[in-house]
């Protein structure tokens, strides 16, 4: 009986200071309490993340490892490869509009696979507490190849974590209306599409971009330089540009720049020997 009472103390204990994790509130929109939150393993070839701090590492394409302090590894677009590093993500966001932005058979030791649609048409809602982070999402619409437009095919999804507001538009096809931008609130971070054509075309991000005002602009979905230059010409005038010349940045709300500012990441996969 001794023997049983002290290995139920030895696994109550984790578990009790686990529950005292809690997320700093956002500023988002009006969110309830914070609940008790979670702990989890964290791999030796992944960084340490600092309190209050989000790591966040462009891996490809629309994909980006979004990391927490806690070890919490999500990640966004997630086509099914982030890299040689063997690493099951505790969350994966998708979006359908092209096969490069989902995979249809995400791995079933994924513990969250949140796509970013619905039925056709319908859409779908996403909010996900885990404690340490918040993920929401906001519907959009995209074009579609059988009716011309899919109503909620895309979703804008939302990380609340470490007081900041951290936002991935997807494969965002028109500007977000009214109550959309509203929905979406205000972003720390975001991360926007510049193809210029495949998603929205360049003056319209740029005007999206403008009016999100959001301290961190990173650049995704560019497929050559050059529409890549187009963008950050057109943002230079509101926009402080910065070559990070790496993959990856760690944000937190004390280190925001003091006036919005690109950081222009360069995507890599995860490699083990990171």
């Amino acid at each position: 009986m001794l023997v049983r009472l002290i290995t139920s103390l030895c696994l109550l204990a984790p578990m009790a200071q686990a529950q005292t994790e809690t997320r700093t509130p956002s500023h988002c929109i009006a969110l309830a309490d914070a609940t008790p939150g979670m702990e989890y393993l964290t791999l030796a070839s992944l960084p340490q993340v600092p309190p209050e701090t989000v790591h966040l590492h462009y891996v490809a394409h629309a994909s980006f490892l979004i990391r927490s302090h806690g070890g919490l590894n999500m990640v966004t677009d997630f086509t099914g490869f982030t890299g040689t590093l063997p690493l099951i993500p505790d969350v994966v966001t998708m979006n359908h509009a092209h096969g490069s932005h989902y995979t249809e058979a995400p791995d079933p030791a994924i513990p969250h696979v949140l796509p970013g649609w619905g039925a056709f048409g319908e859409g779908i809602d996403h909010h996900l507490d885990l404690g340490e982070v918040l993920i929401r999402n906001v519907s959009t619409d995209i074009r579609s190849q059988f009716t011309g437009i899919e109503e909620e095919g895309n979703s804008v999804f939302i990380f609340e974590m470490a007081g900041l507001c951290i936002g991935h538009l997807g494969h965002l096809h028109h500007e977000p209306d009214l109550a959309q931008y509203a929905a979406i609130g205000r972003l720390d971070v975001v991360m926007a599409p510049v193809d210029g054509g495949y998603t929205l075309d360049q003056p319209t991000m740029i005007r999206v971009l403008k009016r999100l005002k959001s301290s961190i602009v990173i650049p995704m979905h560019w497929f050559s330089g050059f529409a890549l230059d187009d963008f950050l010409e057109g943002m230079a005038d509101e926009f402080t540009i910065i070559e990070v010349e790496g993959p990856a940045l760690d944000v937190s709300v004390d280190r925001l720049p003091s006036q919005p500012t690109i950081m222009v990441l360069r995507p890599q996969y995860l490699r083990s020997d990171d």
